[in-house]
């Protein structure tokens, strides 16, 4: 099989595009770029998202205890391509607030999630984690969309 052809196919799904992130006791805060996010049930309230086997934060995000996520809006494509760079992953600046548990979240989120570890899967080149929703907030912001290999943006119905 083809895998770039595969990527290729894969991509024809659009997604959110999300910041997940951590506080790690060694590493400090940390925010990973994702579009593996995905909702499971509504009771237990659970999420998931998809981390690579070779992420040089793996430790950090399979260890931790409470995660967050955070939807982007569609004004902070910017965000999203500085924490997708392999090796800066870094929280920096006042683009995050820390939730009752810890937990940075992107400021002007679309939507955040407070999470608790709850399983956690093996996925071929991939670790699956599932966690509980302890707290969310929704905003009105649009989110950022990835479709094709490319961010876009919701387009309005009269568009």
């Amino acid at each position: 099989m083809n895998t770039l052809e595969l990527r290729g196919a894969l991509g024809r799904f659009a997604t959110g595009v999300c910041l997940i992130t951590v506080d790690d006791a060694l590493s400090g805060p940390l925010a990973l770029t994702a579009n593996s996010f995905s909702s499971v049930s509504l009771e237990p309230p659970l999420v998931l998202w998809s981390l690579q086997n070779n992420s040089e934060v793996f430790r950090e995000y399979t260890e931790c205890e409470y995660f967050g996520i955070s939807i982007m809006s569609s004004h902070q494509e910017h965000l999203s391509g500085r924490y997708a760079r392999r090796g800066d992953h870094a929280i920096e600046g006042s683009d995050f607030q820390k939730d009752q548990y810890g937990i940075p979240l992107l400021r002007e989120a679309a939507a955040t999630f407070s999470l608790k570890r709850w399983r956690q899967y093996e996925g071929g080149d991939h670790a699956i984690m599932v966690g509980e929703v302890l707290d969310f907030q929704a905003s009105e912001h649009n989110p950022l969309l990835f479709f094709g290999g490319r961010y876009d943006r919701l387009k309005s119905a009269g568009a």
